[in-house]
């Protein structure tokens, strides 16, 4: 069922490439992504937004490129989309046209309102929140959509970018000072236009002026885990940071923490995101690693399930299955594992005393359990946390990401690597928690391997964990007795441990 899918997305400062491989009904990974810094919209806006020559040769190179690798990863369909810059063109469609002579390329024009929206199918099915507002600022436009219950209310485009604000005010020969403030009334008078129900304490960051946002707070805070996707931050708690950068000069952006490619439009966009914050009155900010690119993208793909995935589907676990290939992959089987878990974790509540909270992140590192074999079975736990550290990109928070890899690290005697909780231990249940899951987990992996479609029940009473079984456990008996335990309890195996009729020892 393989199938490669080609996104292209032109945006008044960037055009990027990207590459999506189908693994199954639900599965998919990023095979390719490129970018190119075009600025197709560079000297339009004070040009009465004609695109100029150098922004077209630029794009044109890049596109040409594109298809280039396109055809060298042999890809099925192509989807070409343009935004801002294009749709404020009124030489958009010679250019276009001009495009698709030359290199055989159809480019979509689309709209403000269809560009939020296709931000907020990627940012409702790829990111673990319910409700919000995406904010995606771009070279010319500043897009933001308001999700509900998982739903898409609203969405609205509003006429501030990057590189607009900086053409109109930021290139101007004026003191540091004066374009702040110029700029700043104009970005809050084009907010005036936004719908009042656009309010809500969470604002989700799309594109790349959140995005360097927030890699430069995620610097500065020594955030544990080297991930973007569902990264966010109190705003109150770094508000002196977001303020002071676009009243930064050029020169001094480096004490800031952000990426050199980002400077020459990181003041404009964060004077635009910091308005927006405060207009919608957010209190926290989501970061997105996806946005346009992967909505195109989803609304092909999803397009039988009205847009959305099935509640019960995480896409991200659904491609790990596909692409490393447990070595255990009958659903009976694995249902059972889930089954065993369950009933362990529920038993064993008169001690934990927990609600099962953890219960969701428990069932999804037994899925994976297998994943590290598929590069060597020597070492298959660590394999199996990198792998998991690295693929959980889409529908899970990083707390649950760092407790479900920690779960797969863990198989094995001991129930806690001290190093690895240490440097995760911010995102991490307190260490009691996460020794009795990682004996849960453990426990139920050796009573899974050891049996055959076993029945396995259990009880806990007076500190004793009773385990029963219509089959024998004998490999597991072995593992279980140098088995860390979270407390001071006994174990006792009740298996069939009859040998055959009419066999004698030593015969």
């Amino acid at each position: 069922m393989l199938k490669r899918t080609a996104i292209i997305d032109i945006g008044s400062n960037s055009a990027r490439l990207v590459i999506f491989e189908t693994t199954s009904q639900y599965g998919f990974h990023l095979i390719c992504e490129q970018k190119s810094k075009v600025r197709i919209g560079e000297g339009a806006y004070a040009k009465e937004g004609y695109l100029q020559p150098i922004g077209i040769k630029r794009a044109f190179l890049t596109l040409k490129s594109f298809i280039q690798t396109i055809d060298k990863y042999q890809v099925n369909d192509t989807i070409c989309v343009a935004t801002s810059a294009l749709r404020d063109a009124p030489n958009a469609k010679v250019f276009t046209q001009w495009i698709k002579k030359e290199l055989g390329l159809s480019i979509q024009i689309i709209d403000g309102k269809q560009e939020a929206r296709y931000g907020a199918i990627a940012v409702s099915n790829l990111l673990p929140i319910e409700e919000g507002i995406t904010v995606d600022i771009g070279g010319g436009s500043s897009d933001i959509t308001l999700i509900k219950e998982g739903k898409i209310l609203d969405s609205y485009s509003l006429d501030i970018g990057t590189v607009r604000i900086k053409e109109l005010f930021f290139d101007k020969a004026l003191s540091t000072m004066n374009i702040y403030e110029e700029a700043k009334i104009y970005i809050e008078n084009e907010l005036t236009r936004l719908p009042s129900h656009f309010k809500h304490s969470t604002a989700i960051g799309i594109g790349g002026t959140a995005r360097t946002l927030s890699r430069g707070i995620m610097k500065r805070s020594e955030y544990p885990l080297d991930k973007l996707h569902a990264f966010g931050y109190h705003i109150k708690e770094h508000e002196a940071y977001l303020h002071a950068i676009p009243l930064s000069s050029a020169k001094n952006l480096k004490q800031f923490g952000l990426k050199k490619n980002r400077y020459d439009t990181i003041r404009e966009g964060t004077l635009i995101f910091n308005a927006i914050l405060s207009h919608i009155e957010a209190k926290e900010v989501i970061s997105s690693a996806v946005g346009v690119r992967e909505g195109v993208f989803l609304e092909t793909f999803l397009a039988k399930d009205n847009y959305r995935f099935p509640a019960t589907i995480n896409p991200s676990i659904v491609s790990i299955l596909d692409r490393f290939k447990p070595v255990v992959t009958i659903e009976k089987k694995r249902k059972l594992k889930l089954k065993i878990a369950s009933t362990l974790y529920a038993v064993l509540q008169s001690e934990i005393n927990d609600d099962m909270q953890y219960h969701q992140s428990l069932q999804e590192a037994l899925k994976l359990t297998s994943i590290g074999k598929t590069l060597t079975i020597y070492k298959s736990h660590q394999h199996a946390f990198y792998i998991a550290t690295q693929e959980l990109n889409y529908g899970f928070s990083h707390k649950e990401i760092v407790l479900i890899s920690l779960l797969l690290r863990m198989h094995g005697k001991e129930l806690l690597t001290k190093e690895l909780y240490e440097k995760y231990k911010t995102l991490l249940p307190k260490k009691e928690s996460v020794r009795w899951l990682s004996f849960i987990y453990t426990l139920t992996v050796f009573l899974h391997e050891a049996s055959n479609s076993a029945e396995i029940t259990f009880d806990f009473t007076n500190k004793t964990l009773t385990i029963y079984s219509n089959k024998p456990l004998y490999l597991a008996k072995e593992k279980i007795k140098v088995l860390e335990k979270p407390i001071s309890l006994a174990i006792i195996i009740k298996d069939e441990s009859i040998l055959p009729k009419n066999k004698v020892l030593g015969i």
